[in-house]
């Protein structure tokens, strides 16, 4: 099935191997095993807030899914707002652009920076300092951001630009 079929924001749906049962007081109500394999189907989870200070969609994690290596997130970018400068300590992440214009400045200080926009993919290598800023004062700019690391906040470190 393509993502144009059923939509962007179906991605919210996911279907991945795991080790949670529907019985786990630990997992979240909108997580169901499916078969005795380890399907595990996320449906419409909460939106957190980040320690980047941007609205996220817990989907895939250690704590939803049972994940080992990977979380996949939607991660929403209120009109005219920016993240808290960060990096993710030794792990890659991977954005897929589903809606907006996204600069990303990046680097030490974060003099460097990159546009975005629907449709594009963005990959950022493990400890490069960055933030993305929604280019529109009207519009949110969503986005699903994966990353080798099932704790998906556990490994965010806040970065001062004014310190290089």
């Amino acid at each position: 099935m393509k993502i144009s079929r059923i939509g962007p924001l179906a991605a919210l749906l996911f279907l991945v191997p795991c080790a949670v049962t529907a019985d786990d007081p630990e997992t979240p109500q909108q997580a169901a095993l499916l078969s005795d394999d380890g399907l595990v189907l996320i449906k419409s989870p909460p939106e957190i807030m980040t320690r980047q200070r941007l609205p996220n969609f817990v989907g895939i994690s250690g704590k939803t899914a049972g994940a080992k290596g990977l979380s996949m997130n939607l991660v929403v970018i209120p009109p005219g707002a920016a993240a808290k400068p960060h990096f993710h300590k030794d792990f890659e992440s991977a954005v897929y652009v589903l809606q907006g214009r996204v600069e990303t400045r990046y680097g030490d200080g974060l003099k460097k920076s990159v546009i975005t926009q629907a449709g594009d993919f963005l990959f950022i290598p493990p400890n490069l300092p960055h933030q993305p800023v929604n280019l529109s004062d009207s519009e949110p700019a969503q986005a699903i951001v994966v990353r080798n690391d099932p704790d998906e906040q556990e490994h965010v470190i806040l970065y001062d630009p004014g310190s290089d």
